[in-house]
């Protein structure tokens, strides 16, 4: 039986779907505490339990992102916060070579959140 994660990426058109797969791919390979699940029926990643980020498609822009929960906390320029108070947005064009060069220290400063208790984990 296919999980609900596993069917929402089968639903994606190519290149979206590869390029979201490529990016779930790097966001758990950032640490081994990091999970992945379908809420809100999009792909969200959590580290130990905390929403930080998840993968969507822009309808404006026609491009899929990846969302970060506390993105009000980053100063790049590269992400996008339009009119969310919370959340914002880095654009992946699937045209071009995924820009791990970039991503990669996105996440790992939201990682870091969490981390240094910036934002509290609840411990089991």
């Amino acid at each position: 039986m296919i999980s609900n994660l596993a069917s929402f990426y089968e639903r994606q058109d190519e290149p979206v779907r590869s390029c979201m797969l490529a990016v779930s791919a790097l966001v758990l390979a950032q640490d081994e505490a990091i999970t992945t699940g379908l809420k809100y029926g999009m792909p969200f990643f959590s580290y130990k339990g905390k929403m930080f980020c998840y993968l969507w498609f822009h309808k404006k822009y026609r491009k899929p992102y990846i969302g970060f929960v506390e993105g009000h906390r980053f100063e790049e320029p590269c992400l996008l916060q339009e009119k969310r108070s919370r959340m914002k947005i880095f654009l992946l064009d699937t045209d071009q070579d995924l820009p791990t060069g970039q991503i990669e220290p996105l996440l790992q400063k939201a990682l870091s959140f969490y981390k240094s208790g910036m934002i509290p984990i609840k411990h089991k």
